[in-house]
């Protein structure tokens, strides 16, 4: 048996070392790139429950892992190493397709319109187990001939929904992750009312676990139309969520090019007081995309205020940002470049610094936002070989974080325990994207830290109880793995992340051995 620390040390300096960590990482707003330059173009990227972060290789079958610099949530330190490919018996090198990471830990890619680099909406699908290294394929829903760039979400029961890009009527399928089966829901049982197809729209999971879309008219054309709506995962059934009073997706109503709209459409951010910040496309260069603010209590839309300088959201990431702003990369038309970034601070649009090293040449359309557990965004853009950071100014409020209210106070590597508390989920599902991306963060992670040396791990987390938003006072837990890697003996504290916003430090005892060498 490895040596174990026994006396329980105070825990004030290692408090100070937490808040200390993410006051510094929110005390200035500004871009980094990663140290050490992918050798690869990097595409969509989700935060694994263990800190790293899975990362797609575009155009291949590649996968990396980033990990933060050693003992640290130090991200743009880190080091990229790649993970098992996407074996090519499978045939399947998506781009613009649905993902998520599960409750279990696994990830799922799905669709896609392109594959392998040609335009096909694929149903090819896989699920990668970051444990064991594999890719496992997963068959389409029963009848299905196309997925391709569908919006998806995780339910607040952990279930992976996924919609059906294009036909007609408007279909989605729920994922059983254990026989890697399907229950497809038709107009006719489970996905009933669907006023147009799914095609370029965005679902945004709700407070009270419904889902939200503003709707993009594909086969229910009006040149003036502005319809939202809410599905019910319990019912079945969607219902009518109000008109937007403004414009959110691309129909041409300004006639730049002769009524042939784009139908693309923005994002829906869910903010911390509850309301959906939703944006808008158009498609008529110089004519600035328009933005709208749903509150779900009174049910109502508020236009918001137009985009700067003629810019708008057509296939384009935002994130909200631990401050409670949004991130946004916007460009003027649609998928035209250059792109500029602004936050959004609940009432108005704030100009920023932009990233350095974009090509002139990037548009939204190839960008992808993920929230880090170090309350930073990593930004990727198809087709440029480097990864960027933005650190945003300003900090949390107390009452977003996490709240930690039963937990082992002696913690052995290569165990597992469960811990409770409030907002392990977070406030909202993180990043944002739409129909061609989701990597959202609505799930806890678990950091340690180490009082005599200051050195970080994370455990890995699973079985959480929801995967619900806000959930306020209710109480909630996550399962965790006390991973070897990294481990240190001593005493120290552990803090529960979600979406960069960490709870207060509870003090523990680590302790090296476990399993196979003493209690759990």
């Amino acid at each position: 048996m490895k040596s174990m620390k026994q006396k329980m040390l105070p825990i004030t300096g290692i408090a100070f070392f937490a808040v200390l960590t993410w006051s510094t990482v929110a005390s200035a707003q500004s871009w980094s790139t990663l140290t050490t330059p992918p050798q690869f173009n990097p595409g969509n990227a989700l935060l694994l429950t263990d800190g790293t972060v899975l990362v797609q290789q575009i155009q291949s079958f590649g996968w990396w892992k980033l990990t933060p610099q050693l003992h640290t949530i130090d991200y743009q330190n880190g080091t990229l190493t790649q993970v098992q490919s996407m074996p090519t018996t499978l045939n399947y090198d998506p781009t613009f397709f649905a993902s998520a990471v599960l409750p279990d830990d696994r990830v799922i890619i799905e669709g896609g319109e392109y594959n392998n680099g040609f335009k096909k909406f694929t149903t090819k699908g896989a699920i990668y187990d970051p444990v064991a290294n594999t890719w496992t394929s997963v068959p389409p829903p029963a009848g299905w001939k196309k997925i391709g760039d569908a919006s998806s979400v995780v339910l607040p029961d952990g279930t992976f929904m996924l919609a059906n890009c294009c036909d007609n009527p408007p279909q989605a399928a729920l994922l059983d992750a254990t026989t890697l089966t399907w229950t497809v829901l038709t107009n006719l049982s489970g996905f009933v009312g669907k006023f147009d197809e799914n095609n370029e729209e965005g679902w945004t999971l709700l407070p009270n676990g419904d889902v939200l879309t503003v709707d993009a008219y594909w086969n229910v054309f009006d040149l003036k139309g502005t319809n939202s709506e809410i599905y019910n995962p319990t019912s079945g059934v969607w219902t009518f969520a109000g008109k937007t009073g403004v414009q959110l997706w691309d129909s041409d109503d300004d006639g730049c090019s002769g009524g042939a709209g784009t139908h693309e459409t923005g994002t829906g951010v869910l903010l911390p007081d509850g309301r959906v910040f939703a944006t808008g496309s158009n498609s008529c260069p110089g004519l600035p995309g328009h933005t709208s603010i749903y509150d779900p209590t009174a049910g109502t839309w508020t236009p918001g205020p137009d985009f700067l300088a003629g810019n708008d959201q057509a296939d384009a990431p935002a994130a909200l940002l631990p401050n409670g702003n949004v991130l946004v990369d916007t460009n003027t038309g649609v998928n035209n470049y250059p792109t500029t970034f602004y936050t959004f601070n609940g009432t108005k649009f704030l100009t920023i610094p932009q990233p350095k090293g974009l090509s002139t040449l990037d548009s939204t359309e190839g960008a992808r936002m993920l929230i880090l557990p170090s309350g930073q965004i990593l930004l990727t853009q198809w087709g440029q070989p480097q990864m960027w950071f933005f650190t945003p100014g300003g900090t949390y409020e107390a009452a977003w974080q996490p709240t930690i209210s039963t937990y082992p106070a002696n913690v052995y590597e290569n165990c597992t325990y469960t811990i409770t508390g409030t907002q392990f989920n977070g406030l909202s599902q993180g990043a944002y994207y739409g129909d061609d991306a989701q990597s959202a963060t609505n799930y806890p992670l678990v950091l340690f830290t180490n009082t005599g040396t200051g050195h970080q791990f994370f455990a890995r987390t699973h079985g959480f109880s929801t995967m619900a938003v806000a959930t306020g006072a209710a109480n909630v837990s996550t399962m965790f793995d006390v991973l070897p890697l990294g481990f240190e003996a001593g005493n120290g504290t552990m803090i529960v992340i979600a979406n960069g916003i960490p709870s207060k430090p509870v003090g523990i005892t680590l302790y090296q051995g476990g399993a196979d060498h003493g209690p759990c």
